[in-house]
């Protein structure tokens, strides 16, 4: 039994949502987002709340049921709230700056890696240590996030590298000398 599927998804005050087929459309204040969602599934929008409902109890329906209820509570949530992730450019020289549609990242290579922004999303760099990745569409936010925090992951010996600013970086004890 999913017990995330079985959640209702409550609708804040000005978004709603249309449907067309097995499309879904969700508009609100921010944006507006449309998914398409399995055929199997059924979606009742009743009033401010939405259900999400599976036809049978096969173990495929109960996988689908529970992703396909998180993915339109996340489209709720990205055209009434939107999503951020902050990431942390730690280390001596590493920074980013923006030059257009282009974050450019000095991450300690021999050259700086430019990275080209998606559409739909906003950058923006408080600090030339920080980058504040936001948007509407909660997959394409961490996608990007997780590109910029590839350029240059953080090491465990002198955590140096671009974080998460929530992440832990688990520390090593480095090589001692011997007498």
């Amino acid at each position: 039994m999913s017990r995330i599927g079985n959640k209702l998804i409550n609708l804040p005050e000005g978004v709603t949502v249309s449907q067309n087929g097995n499309v879904v459309t969700v508009k609100g204040p921010k944006g507006e987002l449309s998914n398409t969602f399995n055929s199997n599934i059924e979606i009742v929008v009743d009033g401010q709340n939405i259900v999400v409902k599976r036809p049978n109890d096969t173990k495929e329906m109960k996988t689908i049921h529970g992703t396909s209820r998180a993915n339109l509570n996340n489209m709720v949530e990205g055209v009434s709230k939107g999503f951020t992730k902050t990431l942390e450019i730690v280390g001596v020289g590493y920074r980013a700056s923006l030059k257009g549609n282009v974050l450019v990242v000095d991450a300690g290579y021999s050259h700086d890696v430019e990275l080209e922004i998606p559409a739909g999303i906003k950058v923006e760099l408080p600090k030339n240590t920080q980058v504040v990745v936001s948007g509407i569409d909660k997959q394409v936010v961490g996608q990007f996030a997780a590109t910029v925090r590839g350029v240059r992951e953080p090491e465990p010996y002198k955590g140096k590298g671009i974080r998460y600013s929530d992440e832990h970086v688990r520390r090593k004890e480095g090589k001692t000398a011997k007498k």
